[in-house]
């Protein structure tokens, strides 16, 4: 099964089974976007909407992108305003989903699922301009060295979505590489625990080239 169909069968129990990284991964984007102004905000992997509400009420507006069409219905019944627009669409493939200049471009439980993540940021930097942000949120490398992956149970038993082991080093670089300067980071733990292992990775980038 690809990421696709995954999400599309996961996309009906998504809200209610107890999923700790999707609940610290919306804590995360809160803290961390908070108390700065965006306009115009590119969404990548809104899933059902969990972060889109926030986002909806702290920018002009908002482009939600997912490669899940289930999840996009869900979401689209959670949010209804003109300002939100849903789109599908797969990121590795070209951006004619984007009309940019974004000033905030947000990846949430995204990236694991993407291998070449220097070609995405490449098309990151064609929709920002110099002084946009870039939000990342992931499943901490160091969970994924455990064994750790997005999946959910179904009759059929535990079906684990294809991803992919991206170190720190690599979304640094391939950021750098593309013109945008890390800004802030930030681990995020189970119950704030810091004797265990952190659940999600989070990155703050600023784009501070010009072209």
């Amino acid at each position: 099964m690809d990421t696709r169909q995954a999400y599309n069968l996961w996309a009906e129990q998504y809200d209610t089974n107890k999923n700790r990284t999707r609940d610290l991964e919306a804590v995360s984007l809160r803290e961390t976007l908070h108390g700065l102004a965006f306009n115009r905000c590119l969404e990548v992997g809104c899933g059902t909407g969990k972060n889109t509400v926030w986002l909806a009420e702290h920018v002009t507006e908002v482009t939600a992108i997912d490669l899940s069409e289930e999840m996009l219905q869900k979401a689209r019944q959670k949010i209804k305003t003109g300002f939100v627009h849903f789109i599908q669409a797969d990121i590795t493939q070209d951006w004619t989903f984007a009309q940019g200049p974004y000033d905030l471009v947000t990846f949430s439980l995204v990236l694991e699922h993407i291998e070449d993540l220097q070609t995405i940021f490449q098309k990151v930097k064609a929709v920002t301009q110099a002084g946009s942000y870039v939000y990342i949120g992931e499943l901490h490398p160091f969970k994924q060295y455990t064994g750790s992956k997005a999946r959910f149970d179904t009759p059929a038993g535990t079906q684990v979505v294809p991803c992919f082991t991206h170190h720190f080093s690599d979304f640094t670089q391939a950021a750098l590489q593309n013109g945008f300067s890390l800004i802030m980071v930030q681990e995020y733990f189970d119950n704030d625990d810091r004797t265990t292992l952190p659940r999600i990775l989070t990155l703050l980038l600023k784009r501070t080239e010009e072209q």
